[in-house]
Parts: C-alpha cells; structure tokens; sequence
C-alpha cells in the first residue's frame, strides 16, 4: 500500500485521521478498535507521559491524580495559547499540550501506513474566533505550526464543512445542491455546495462551493446551557448571600460549566472566595456542594454527568443524573423540554448563520435538496427538528456523523498531494 498522505479532523470533542493512498480512503484505527478518540489528554502525578482519549478519561475518572484536558482545540487564537497553564505544578504551553494529543494520532498513523507521513490536510473551522480575522489566522498559524513540529512536511487546511461534504459525495447518482451543517463540540459551520460522485476527484472545486459560514456554537455550549439551567442551581447559582441578599457571582458556576475553564477555578484563591461566601450563604446546602466540587477538582466529572444527560435526552423525554461523588444519594432529573429550553438561544444562533449561507449563496432555502447534517450535536431532536423546518423539500443525511469530516479530509489530502 503506498500511502502518501492523509487528513485529520482534530475536533473539540473527538479527532479521527483518514489515510490516502491509490486503493482509496480508509479511516485509521485510533484507540481500542475505534476510529475515532476522544480529544482529550491527562498527566498523571505519577508517570512522567500523559494518556490520551478513552483511557485518559477513564484513569481521571478513577481519581488517579494528574490534570485532566478537553476541548483543547478552542484554545486555538485566544489569549490563554500563549500563557500556557499549570500541569502537575509546572507551566506548559498549549502549544506543546496540544503537541503530545496529535503526534500520538500521527504516530498511530503512520505505524498502519507503514512508513512516516509527511503530507496533510488539517481540518478548521469556518470561523476559530467569531468576528476576529486576526484571531482566526492566528489559530489557523497555531495549528499549522504545531502540524510540522509533529513531523508534517507540507500542511494544508480544508474547511470541516467542506469536508464532510466530499465524504458524502461518492454515494450521490446525481448532481444535487446540498447544505452542509457540521455541528461539532465547539462550533457549527455550513457550506452551500453542488454535489457530484464525479467531482469527487476533481482538484479544483471553487466553482461548485456557494458559500461558507460558521458560529463558534457547538455540543460544549449545549453541555453549558443545560448545566446553568438545570445542574447548578442545585449548587447554589442564583442564590443568595449577605444582609444585603447578593447574587452569588455568576461566573464561577459559567466557568464551571464550561470544559475549557474548569480547570482554571481549582486556585486557593478562588477556594477561599467559595468559603467565605458558603459562611454567608442563605442556602448553605446547595453552597456545600460547590465548594466540595471545587476542593476536590470533580468539575470534570459534573461535566461528564451533564454530557451524559444531554446524551441521554436526544432519546430519553427525561433522565435521573447521579451526582453522589458530591453528596450522598444527590440526584437531578431533568426533562427534555427543560433542555431544550436551555438551549434555545445556542439553536437560533445555528439556524440563523445557516440561513446567512443561504443568504450569501444567492439561493432560497427552497432550492436546497440535500440537508448533511454531521457532527454529534446534530443528534439532538430539536436540531434535527429545526433543519427539518427550514429545509421541508430537502432530504435529510446523517449518516458518519462522527467521521464523514475525517474522510473528507482523506479525499482532500488525495486531491491535494496526490
């Protein structure tokens, strides 16, 4: 098999590679039999070499302790990239932590390739940064430098959307006007594009690709809502504290809520502000509970609790999360239109930038006839429910949700490299 290139989907929630060759694209195993892995990282305390995707989820699950990272790909162009952060008591930058997560996707690569890939096609996000160009070049430097530090020769980018649509391309018998939605953990981003099996091949697509936007709105933000609305509450937000009756501040329960921050609150400095304002408290209860999440560094696993609610409620119309690490038989079950209240404002914000693409298309929405939805938060009912509505003369494909934007990406390395 001579392998000359392939393309990887580093995601905000989870990373798949596709390698290329002249017998055709094939997804790498990447973690257990799996073609996908989560994009996540822990350093544990006790080994000097961090752990990756499943196991690293798993082993900070147990209480190993270490510092546990997710959602690493929204670091890309903002402030923090820069300032690094503290692993085990030592400063690392985000450069070298995102580093160590791709060049173990690499290194499995190129061990099923038989050979060291040199050539490859990163998969972006229309937008990195919402309404910053210069924030968005700037990721996009981010990540292409840290693709040649691993060993790349030759980095290219393709935008996801783009992406998931050449993965669907090779199943079509006909010409079809198609919007691409790719709703990831951390952004949603569309493409209006005519579709060819074809073209699949072909180098040059500009003319066939109408338009493209994005909004930095995804699953981490749903997890966020759904954490606000119905999971901190029960920790004390939007209580109450002092003679005067205070709020209690708001922005440790959004940081807390949000997987690319919670590592930022376990400060003595923020531990101490938690105490005082339990000791002052009008609900010390629910107060007892931040604070012990806080002191002992469980965020991640509140997270992981929402996630696993949201998960649930695409099939469930409601589901009993237990939090017992926190508190002894503590539980919250939430409804379905709970959730999708609570995201209410995160789903008109996706359908507004799909109809922006419409928009700059130069198309109606009625001249669309085909709807790829890919990414795992278009799982979610009322998203499935909302392009439904917009796109009624459509068909509707989601299908490889997970990986069409991975085998995208494999038929774009081909066509670029090749």
């Amino acid at each position: 098999m001579n392998l000359v290139c392939c393309g990887i989907d580093f995601g905000t929630s989870n990373t798949s590679v596709a390698l290329a060759h002249d017998q055709g694209i094939e997804l790498a195993t990447l973690e257990n039999g799996q073609k996908t892995i989560p994009s996540a990282i822990f350093f544990p305390q006790d080994i000097p070499t961090p752990l990756f995707g499943r196991e690293a989820t798993q082993e900070f699950f147990t209480k190993r302790k270490g510092r546990y990272m997710r959602s690493l790909k929204r670091i890309l162009g903002t402030s923090p990239f820069s300032q690094g952060t503290l692993i085990n008591g030592k400063v690392m930058g985000f450069d070298r932590i995102i580093s160590l997560f791709l060049k173990n996707i690499k290194d499995k690569a190129d061990a099923q390739a038989g050979c060291e890939i040199e050539q490859v096609v990163m998969g972006r996000p229309v937008h990195f940064v919402d309404n910053n160009p210069q924030a968005d070049r700037l990721a996009e430097q981010q990540l292409g430098e840290i693709a040649r530090s691993i060993g790349f020769k030759q980095v290219a980018f393709q935008f996801e959307p783009i992406a998931a649509a050449f993965a669907h391309e090779a199943n079509l018998q006909k010409e079809k006007l198609a919007l691409v939605a790719d709703l990831g953990g951390g952004t949603s981003d569309f493409t209006v594009i005519k579709l060819s099996s074809q073209k699949l091949l072909h180098k040059d697509r500009t003319t066939d690709i109408l338009a493209n936007s994005g909004v930095r709105v995804g699953g981490n933000d749903f997890d966020k809502q759904l954490s606000l609305w119905a999971i901190m509450p029960q920790l004390g937000y939007k209580s109450t504290y002092g003679e005067k009756k205070l709020e209690v501040p708001i922005k440790l329960y959004q940081e807390l809520s949000e997987w690319s921050k919670v590592n930022f609150l376990y400060t003595t400095k923020i531990i101490t502000q938690a105490r005082q304002l339990l000791h002052q408290s009008h609900e010390k209860r629910k107060l007892s509970r931040l604070l012990k999440v806080l002191e002992q560094e469980r965020g991640h696993l509140l997270l992981a609790g929402v996630e696993d609610t949201k998960i649930a409620l695409t099939l469930a119309f409601e589901h009993c999360a237990w939090f017992d690490f926190i508190e002894a038989d503590f539980r919250i079950t939430t409804h379905r239109k709970q959730f999708e209240e609570a995201i209410g404002e995160e789903v008109e914000k996706i359908t507004a930038a799909a109809n922006e693409c419409i928009r700059q298309a130069g198309i109606s929405r009625q001249e669309i006839e085909l709807i790829i939805l890919t990414g795992g938060s278009t799982e979610v009912p009322l998203i499935q429910d909302s392009f439904r509505a917009l796109f009624a003369n459509a068909t509707l494909a989601d299908e490889n949700k997970l990986s069409s934007v991975g085998l995208g990406l494999g038929y774009a390395s081909y066509n670029t490299f090749r």
